[in-house]
């Protein structure tokens, strides 16, 4: 069987790159998205009561997803991106069909003549990610509270992160919202592949907004920003 699905919007975020989204919602709270509906989805009462729903479910695609034939296992992440496992065990984005779901925090909803935006906080989206659906998050029957996961029973290890004096200061000079939290909400999860958590000779880069951040990794459990630059068109 198959089916075609219309993207109902695409989302606005701070991560313009795949390199160092969160590998999870929720784990960067500070990264602030704006979901745009498309017409003729865009009417506001499509999303009437929606409001009184803190979180919501996204179902998007992962469209940066160029591989045009399925493997039936994927590397893992947590097995230091060396090893395999099935792909139904994992949530990777290397999948038959490329669809993602995502729980996150609902801000608002904006309303005006430039369209209808949802506000959305604490996101694992690459800039431009199609959705294709939105679902209100229910506690009382989406929270299990007796769940276990073997594979992933624990949330992933977190990196110190430091800043040296004139970084920092450039990255408080810059007028964006949190940028220095969610820098450091970024980082602490170590977007480095695992294979090469020891090497400290490395320079790594990731793009935030407009913004490079330039960082390397200290210690076997420390990472330290060393610069920002105005990223290249």
């Amino acid at each position: 069987m198959q089916f075609t699905l219309n993207a109902i919007g695409k989302i606005h975020t701070c991560y313009k790159q795949k390199f160092g989204i969160p590998r999870q919602a929720g784990l960067s709270p500070s990264a602030e998205a704006r979901i745009e509906i498309f017409a003729p989805y865009n009417r506001i009462e499509a999303f009437e009561e929606l409001k009184q729903s803190s979180h919501i479910w996204v179902h998007f695609v992962f469209h940066e997803n160029r591989r045009t034939e399925w493997k039936p296992k994927v590397k893992a992440p947590r097995l230091g991106g060396n090893k395999t496992i099935g792909v139904f065990a994992t949530r990777s984005p290397v999948r038959p069909n490329p669809i993602g779901l995502s729980a996150v925090r609902l801000e608002a909803i904006e309303h005006s003549s430039k369209g209808l935006f949802l506000v959305i906080r604490g996101g694992d989206f690459l800039d431009g990610t199609p959705v294709v659906d939105i679902k209100p998050y229910v506690p009382y029957c989406d929270k299990i509270d007796n769940a276990t996961n073997g594979f992933a029973a624990d949330a992933p290890a977190t990196y110190a992160v430091q800043f040296d004096e004139e970084t920092l200061g450039k990255i408080r000079a810059i007028s964006i919202a949190n940028l220095e939290p969610l820098i450091i909400e970024t980082l602490q999860l170590n977007p480095a592949p695992q294979y090469q958590t020891a090497d400290t000779s490395k320079t790594y880069a990731l793009r935030l907004f407009d913004y490079d951040i330039h960082w390397q990794l200290v210690s076997v459990n420390a990472i330290r920003v060393i610069g920002i630059t105005q990223a290249a068109t």
